[in-house]
């Protein structure tokens, strides 16, 4: 589904990404983790065009993102991307922000946007809230939102850019659970996270970045059993310690 063949990215001088490369299968979800600035969400905003990188290819689902002749706009419809804050209109309802891109994009009726809008806020637990603004929602509430508008587009995968560290810890589950359900019903998943329990749970492998690389690409259980680099043992052991 997604293909990732030595991408590297640099700002001037400054190299974000180098020469990474991993395959992401129909159906697996994969958690990309690592330290604060290891290019982590500078990765999967390459996977649909909204970073541009300099070198290397990545294709998905049979198409290249890095090719000038692609169509990026449609590309993006069809890659769902939820990013950490939450990116929704607040001048919108809720209604109208699931409807907007079905109608524009989709070449969807307006009626036949809200109705596909209206069964995945009843999926995510929100159809009460359709008419509600999102100022008038928790954080957790504006995400999953974040996440039916997102599906709504009928992705053929989906993108997560720590879609819980805006959060309120209270929060923090209510966004999992949907997430985790979607991993269970088979959907094409890269997230970038630092929920371990979450990638304990639906990962079928964990990606580890740092500065720029991916220091490691393997099954959940051999990285949480063993990681075999330095790096990764000393960032589970800060992270898992408590």
């Amino acid at each position: 589904m997604i293909a990732i063949k030595n991408v590297s990215k640099h700002y001037g001088s400054f190299q974000v990404l180098s020469e990474c490369s991993t395959q992401v299968a129909k159906g697996e979800v994969i958690v990309v983790c690592g330290p604060s600035g290891s290019g982590k969400s500078t990765l999967i905003k390459c996977v649909n065009g909204l970073e541009p990188f300099q070198s290397g290819e990545i294709i998905v689902n049979g198409i290249s993102v890095g090719d000038p002749k692609t169509n990026l706009p449609k590309l993006r419809a069809h890659v769902g991307m939820v990013f950490q804050n939450f990116e929704l209109f607040p001048h919108m309802s809720v209604t109208d922000n699931l409807a907007l891109a079905q109608v524009k994009v989709l070449g969807r009726s307006r009626e036949e946007a809200v109705q596909r809008g209206h069964q995945l806020l009843e999926r995510v637990g929100l159809l009460a809230q359709a008419e509600k603004f999102p100022g008038q929602l928790s954080g957790g509430q504006q995400q999953r939102v974040a996440i039916a508008r997102a599906l709504s587009m009928d992705p053929i995968c989906m993108l997560f850019d720590e879609p819980t560290s805006a959060l309120d810890p209270e929060m923090v589950k209510e966004v999992l659970d949907v997430m985790v359900g979607l991993a269970q019903e088979g959907m094409t998943m890269m997230v970038v996270t630092h929920e371990m329990g979450f990638a304990r749970r639906v990962a079928h492998r964990v990606i580890f970045m740092d500065q720029g690389r991916i220091v490691e690409d393997a099954p959940k259980e051999d990285f949480f059993g063993a990681p075999r680099s330095e790096r990764a043992q000393l960032f589970l052991s800060k992270i898992l310690q408590h």
